[in-house]
């Protein structure tokens, strides 16, 4: 059976692409992300395309890090992706010398010249555009917000990108000392097109002709600027094809021909056999029975500081303030050290401005009788918090964490402490 349409979905780790073609003529494509609900988000893609064009038949091809479970359910064709997007480069724009490709978890860069040889990140997402979006939340926004951003840039931080774990611990201490946004964001893409380049070319220069692909590539104008600003003196050229974002599907629907079928059957199998398609193990549950929650519980609840209303405070208070990486904690206290009030909650990338609403709320809160005699602040903003605020004294944190320690379980031997960028272990 022949005909004139060709489908070709790519399942990605972040995103599903559809590209439905009429010969060589694109009539229908769609990019959206899954959410990790790829089977349903799939579904109402497919049924999406099916009602805009109803009773067509066409070659269908399934592509993507995704997609290989779904097409053997289907009994559909599997192309794998990387020969997909070689595919569609050599095709549309065959005088290309190099390809670098992002998308969501991983990163390609394919030499077509003297023969194909494609380079392709592990399995961790560093450098990604799962890694943008992560960075992205640091920042307060999403990846647009990022590039916006970015553009507005005066200077460019060194930030590691191998690991987004190693990058939390380069831009929080940035964050926290007030570096101005559009600096970091330029940062943080200035930092995936490094990773990228020597990670994946490992010495090969990238020369000639480039074309960008993926989403981020696509989406994301600052972040192929990085790139052009790190291979300036080798590329002699730049593409970023109109359908970047696409591509992979796209080549996906050019070479698709083994399976035709109408695309109300494609989305009708999809509901059908969704129950075919080798799912996620799950983790045993951290607590298997009630009882076993209710123990756990009554472990932890063994030491308790005392505490007391705030409103019957009286006399002199006591204020201390955690100004962690991630997050900032506050306790207030009497003479008698009994707990008055306490704060917990995400700095939002702007410790100044958490701490500020906390000194207010405080104030605020604080019944007439009762006053501030001192404040002290520890953690990764002790500095800035200590000048912003002019608070009374700053500590060292594993002191103050000490100091607590052994005021709830004297003569305390050993403390963990697992924090948002570090994790310490003290031997007393």
């Amino acid at each position: 059976m022949t005909t004139a349409y060709s489908l070709g979905l790519d399942v990605g780790s972040t995103t599903l692409k559809a590209v439905l073609l009429n010969g060589d003529t694109i009539v229908h494509q769609e990019y959206r992300r899954h959410n990790a609900d790829v089977q349903a988000e799939l579904i109402r893609l497919v049924d999406d395309v099916a009602k805009a064009h109803p009773g067509i038949e066409a070659a269908v091809a399934i592509t993507g890090s995704g997609g290989l479970g779904i097409a053997q359910a289907l009994d559909v064709e599997f192309i794998q992706e990387v020969i997909a997007s070689t595919y569609a480069v050599q095709r549309h724009y065959p005088d290309v010398d190099v390809a670098i490709e992002l998308g969501g978890e991983d990163a390609k860069i394919t030499y077509f010249k003297p023969v194909p040889e494609q380079r392709m990140n592990g399995t961790c997402a560093g450098g990604t555009g799962a890694f943008i979006d992560q960075m992205a939340i640091l920042l307060r926004t999403d990846a647009p917000g990022l590039n916006d951003l970015a553009a507005g840039h005066l200077h460019l931080y060194p930030i590691a990108s191998r690991c987004g774990v190693f990058a939390k611990s380069d831009l929080q201490p940035l964050i926290n000392d007030g570096a101005r946004h559009e600096d970091l964001a330029a940062s943080i893409f200035q930092a995936v097109a490094t990773q990228t380049i020597s990670g994946l070319a490992q010495g090969r220069p990238v020369r000639g002709q480039v074309i960008f692909l993926g989403g981020p590539l696509h989406f994301l104008p600052e972040l192929r600027h990085a790139f052009e600003r790190t291979l300036e003196g080798q590329a002699t050229d730049f593409l970023v094809p109109e359908q970047a974002q696409i591509f992979v599907g796209l080549g996906a629907a050019e070479k698709a021909g083994k399976t035709v079928l109408s695309l109300e059957e494609l989305a009708h199998r999809l509901v059908e056999r969704r129950h075919l398609v080798p799912a996620s193990g799950r983790m045993a549950a951290l607590f298997p029975t009630p009882e076993s929650r209710a123990e756990f519980d009554q472990r932890h609840t063994t030491h308790r500081f005392a505490r007391k209303d705030l409103a019957d405070a009286r006399g002199a208070c006591f204020l201390g303030i955690d100004a962690g990486s991630t997050t900032i904690k506050a306790v207030l206290i009497d003479q008698d050290d009994n707990i008055l009030w306490s704060h917990y909650a995400s700095n939002q990338g702007d410790p100044v401005a958490a701490a500020i609403t906390i000194a207010t709320e405080v104030r605020h809160a604080l019944p007439g009788p009762a006053v501030i005699a001192q404040s002290c602040v520890t953690g990764y903003g002790e500095g800035l918090i200590k000048a912003a605020l002019h608070i009374d004294c700053g500590e060292v944190e594993t002191i103050a964490h000490f100091r607590a320690a052994d005021k709830i379980a004297p003569g305390v031997t050993a403390i963990i402490d697992i924090g948002g960028q570090d994790m310490k272990y003290m031997r007393v």
